[in-house]
């Protein structure tokens, strides 16, 4: 009898290390990341004709490659292609789905991990719901944040976003050189909790006994693009062509 007690002692002790050591690996906070094709194609040499916030990814705050068997499949997500097409495009090459299937790969396995976002069609569809649902390019538009010649301040746009949302976001710039005059607007991040309420981006989020901050990975993603987040300080230009 006693040794049955011990035995389910460290049978619950152990279930309860697991506990605490998975909930690191589940994510808390979902990154909807819009890029501005004029200063993305400005910096990749691609030409095409978008003028309006597009989507560049739905990304969790943890994990990266998280399940390399899950393959992406389009015909999971016939019925969404048109507006994938159009609100989610690849500015490199338009007519192939080799950049869905990158995210996928890449961000979706790792959402995967969320019950509302088990399959493809559910990652896919929920972030084009939320991009339709933010609606950045309208909002801009409406306070006057337009693509020009002239000069935005940072306050100006993020004002904007945090007087409509009530959240701050994360705006991402290119620096074309050190001692130019203006950084270019490249990316802004809107952020969701895990229940696709509206967040601050750098809101710390606690996970089972864990708290977390900032982006971790997706610091790197934002420099692999060639963005890094805006200077307070340096005027923001918004071009209007690439």
């Amino acid at each position: 009898m006693r040794l049955n007690v011990l035995l389910l002692a460290c049978l619950a002790a152990a279930l309860s290390s697991a506990v605490v050591l998975s909930a690191p690996h589940m994510w808390s906070k979902l990154i909807l990341t819009h890029h501005w094709p004029n200063t993305f194609c400005s910096m990749e040499k691609c030409h095409l004709n978008i003028s309006y916030w597009a989507v560049h990814g739905l990304w969790p705050d943890k994990g990266i490659d998280c399940n390399s068997s899950w393959h992406f499949n389009s015909s999971q997500i016939e019925d969404l292609l048109p507006d994938m097409k159009k609100s989610w495009p690849d500015l490199l090459d338009p007519s192939s789905s080799s950049f869905w299937k990158y995210e996928w790969h890449k961000h979706g396995t790792c959402a995967a991990k969320a019950a509302s976002l088990n399959s493809q069609y559910k990652y896919f569809s929920k972030a084009l719901e939320l991009y339709h649902k933010v609606d950045l390019n309208s909002i801009l538009k409406k306070y006057d944040i337009v693509p020009s010649e002239k000069y935005y301040t940072y306050s100006q746009i993020e004002g904007v976003i945090e007087n409509v949302y009530g959240i701050k976001p994360k705006i991402q710039c290119a620096h074309p050189s050190k001692n130019a005059d203006a950084q270019i607007l490249g990316q802004i991040e809107i952020c969701f909790d895990a229940d696709f309420a509206l967040l601050d981006c750098e809101k710390r989020v606690t996970v089972g006994t864990f708290s977390k901050g900032g982006f971790g990975d997706q610091r790197d993603v934002a420099k692999g693009s060639g963005f890094i987040v805006c200077d307070h300080n340096i005027p923001i230009y918004y071009p209007s062509h690439p």
